[in-house]
């Protein structure tokens, strides 16, 4: 390892409405799959960890839920955590989606942003999707997001492309303080394996149900034993709320959730490069959104959930 001179470490907040992007962008700095993407907002709910160097710096993500107006317990937990990750964070990049514009919301993240940064703390607009409009669209999101003069960088990218990129990781590197690397070369993440197989499951249950069903359900793993052959059992619960839920995670003949136990399986057998004995079972829980040991499993704040917090 370098010296503590020529090395830089810190944290790197990323915030802003749901389904902007951060999750693709994290998996993309980091360069693996870490996060749960999906096309449904409010896929994220806690923060999640992705660590990367550049040159000489290690940087670690913080993946977090989008801002959003919250109306329940979760809801509450859920905003609570992307704010207090930015009062941890070294530096702070907020994502705009450039196919929205601006969106009274992102005006108000902006004034809240700038009303809980710390002194010296840097930050970074960073607008992306820029593949969907029009140059004269972007210039105008530029000029009305950055207008708050709380930015010391703008950067126009794709995450899913990967267009701009590697320029914000550049410049994420060089604002990071000076110090030794927080965690080995190799390591890409501290998230414990157990929640990040739970988060593979609950991301293919998104993928495959519709409506409102998967923000009425979560996945935890109950069970990890590493067997003698070299391979890995893990037994997971999926919880719901109601028993027409779990009917409709069963499937017909129990066909949902097989399918979605394949393709968890494979997933998790790729990150963990182990053979995955994968086993589901569902739970009905009426009141699992209200206990505070789900929010302990998903490593959010049961109590201060319980006090108002503004997007």
């Amino acid at each position: 390892m370098a010296e503590v001179t020529d090395t830089r470490a810190g944290f790197v907040s990323l915030i802003g409405e749901p389904n902007v992007g951060k999750s693709t962008l994290l998996n993309r700095l980091v360069g693996t799959k870490l996060s749960i993407v999906a096309h449904k907002a409010q896929t994220t709910r806690a923060q999640m960890r992705g660590i990367a160097t550049r040159s000489r710096s290690q940087l670690v993500f913080v993946d977090t839920p989008g801002l959003f107006d919250p109306k329940r317990r979760l809801d509450r937990a859920m905003v609570a955590a992307a704010w207090n990750s930015v009062a941890d964070a070294d530096v702070t990049v907020l994502l705009s989606d450039a196919n929205r514009g601006c969106s009274d919301r992102s005006l108000g993240i902006v004034e809240s942003l700038h009303a809980r940064r710390r002194r010296g703390q840097a930050l970074a607009l960073a607008i992306n999707k820029i593949d969907l409009v029009k140059p004269e669209s972007l210039l105008r999101i530029v000029e009305v997001l950055a207008d708050s003069g709380i930015f010391d960088a703008v950067f126009m990218i794709s995450a899913t492309g990967g267009g701009g990129v590697d320029d914000l990781g550049d410049w994420l590197a060089s604002k990071v303080p000076k110090g030794p690397w927080l965690y080995p070369a190799d390591q890409i993440s501290d998230t414990p394996y157990r929640k990040l197989v739970a988060e593979i499951t609950r991301e293919k249950l998104i993928l495959r149900l519709h409506q409102e069903l998967p923000y009425q359900l979560t996945v935890e793993t109950d069970n990890w034993k590493d067997n003698e052959d070299g391979s890995v059992r893990i037994d997971q619960i999926i919880y719901v709320k109601r028993a027409s839920h779990k009917g409709m995670i069963l499937g017909s003949g129990g066909s949902v959730i097989k399918s979605v136990g394949l393709s968890a399986r494979r997933a998790i057998e790729s990150l963990v490069e182990k053979h995955v004995h994968l086993f589901l079972r569902v739970k009905v829980r009426p009141g699992w959104m209200e206990e505070e040991a789900r929010f302990n499993e998903m490593g959010l704040d049961f109590q201060g959930s319980a006090r108002p917090v503004r997007a």
